[in-house]
């Protein structure tokens, strides 16, 4: 390989390269910006992105990092409102802790 044809290589690399670099950095910024959303609008750009793209950009860092959240230990947790197991009344969580301390405990029993 002469000097020549090196560098020539060199310039199609970076031709080639550049492009397929903004372009990645593009796709893992609308990825970035989709993960902050409501779930709601999350899964849908998740649904229409064929498998082999999972594989593109660091997924499971980009997550932790999008849905960390502000709280610590110790702070007050953020009000939800859910529905019974007997589906029979809803409860929200403010107004549970009005008097006494209250203990989450999320699990999936499946």
């Amino acid at each position: 390989m002469s000097f020549s044809q090196g560098g020539a290589l060199k310039r199609l690399l970076l031709l080639i390269g550049i492009p397929l670099l903004l372009l990645w950095i593009a796709f893992v910024a609308y990825i970035d910006n989709a993960m902050h959303r409501p779930p709601e609008q999350f899964g849908q750009v998740m649904k229409s992105m064929p498998m082999p793209a999972y594989f593109l950009f660091p997924f499971e860092t980009m997550w932790s990092r999008a849905r960390s959240g502000s709280l610590a230990p110790g702070s007050q947790a953020p009000d939800f409102e859910v529905e019974t197991l007997d589906k029979s009344q809803h409860m929200q969580l403010a107004s549970l802790w009005s008097d006494k301390p209250v203990v989450l405990v999320f699990g999936s029993y499946t």
